[in-house]
């Protein structure tokens, strides 16, 4: 089969993505920068091809217990949204997580805190790795700063969401979303019957079955020690997310004296400022986290070994930066530099940046 390529936006390369990746069911509401997601979904009627259900909810809280009740059922379902949107969501993202469901999350940042702008930001980074709804738990974080890994996370967090019945999610920014580039479409994936559903979920209810009792989903525990387990086994199965599905992108960092660390739209900044640092002889690279939750902290700690000091640039008052300083622990200088409330830095920036922190 020749190669699908085509113009689109981030937005509408996810929208085509959940219909070409067999998703079952997406359940969103409205708001800016990732609206056309949801208009994508409703212009291309993938109900009439596919058979997956569009529905735009009456509300963000009711769009994520949609996709709970969804998940319950071991289907294939998503949804998404921008930052005070996630905010809203978060108790039912809680439950899904303590009920260990896989599903699919996507937030297209904006500025905030409150209703903020409708401009790009990177200042959700806490809610979401450090976790922004309740309890102990961990979302499988993926960072895209293209629109075709916008369009390879749908399968990519699926597949990752399914493996740990864990939600993943998207973590982008209104610069990915409404940028315009080449991207190559996957492949249709024929969405699963109830009998492979029953086979590859065991634990999910599709209603009575030769007249027993379907299985109950529930995060609920009233028993102290039974919900101890309960978390114990939820920090294991975190441990081998840990151990098995770390993923970055280093640029120009075997010989690298000085490093960036970047994700999603400030990565593609920064890889310029790595080109304009190198022809004026600093030798600077760039390592770029793919997946924030887990975070490459050993590959962070290993170019310590040879890196003179580091700095993070992001578009926010410092987040992932305490990240860098956890794995860096102290061996060498690691400084930030943001910009906030919608404003971005620009490649000369940051090298301004650099050269005067670290007296370059």
């Amino acid at each position: 089969m020749a190669e699908e390529i085509k113009l689109m936006k981030g937005n509408e390369a996810i929208a085509h993505a959940a219909i070409r990746y067999g998703v079952d069911g997406y359940f969103g509401y409205p708001i800016t920068p990732q609206s056309e997601i949801l208009e994508t979904l409703m212009e291309e009627r993938p109900w009439l091809t596919t058979g997956m259900v569009v529905l735009q909810a009456e509300s963000e809280v009711a769009a994520i217990n949609m996709v709970y009740g969804g998940a319950g059922c071991g289907k294939r379902v998503m949804t998404s949204s921008s930052s005070p949107g996630m905010s809203l969501k978060q108790e039912g993202i809680s439950y899904i997580a303590g009920a260990e469901l896989p599903c699919l999350l996507v937030n297209v940042m904006r500025g905030g805190p409150g209703l903020g702008t409708i401009q790009p930001s990177q200042a959700d980074y806490f809610q979401t790795v450090k976790g922004g709804g309740h309890g102990d738990y961990r979302l499988i974080t993926l960072a895209p700063n293209s629109v075709q890994e916008m369009a390879d996370f749908v399968g990519l967090g699926l597949e990752l969401a399914f493996k740990y019945n864990n939600p993943a999610i998207i973590l982008t920014d209104g610069i990915i979303g409404q940028m315009m580039e080449k991207v190559k479409l996957p492949d249709f994936h024929p969405r699963r019957s109830d009998e492979q559903i029953r086979q590859e979920c065991p634990w999910a209810t599709l209603g009575r079955l030769d007249g027993r009792a379907p299985n109950v989903i529930t995060s609920l525990e009233l028993e102290s020690s039974i919900m101890e387990k309960n978390n114990e086994r939820f920090q294991k199965k975190f441990k081998a997310i840990e151990d098995n599905e770390v993923r970055y992108e280093a640029v120009q960092t075997e010989d690298a004296e000085y490093l960036l660390v970047a994700f999603g739209s400030s990565s593609r900044i920064c890889q310029k400022t790595v080109d304009l640092a190198r022809a004026q002889g600093i030798k600077l690279g760039l390592l770029r986290p793919i997946t924030l939750w887990p975070f490459p902290s050993q590959a962070i700690a290993d170019l310590t070994s040879h890196v003179k000091g580091i700095l993070v640039a992001e578009l926010n008052a410092g987040q992932m930066v305490e990240d860098v300083r956890l794995a860096v622990n102290g061996k060498v200088p690691v400084e930030h530099y943001g910009r906030m409330g919608g404003m971005l830095f620009s490649p000369n920036e940051i090298l301004d940046e650099l050269k005067k922190l670290f007296n370059l």
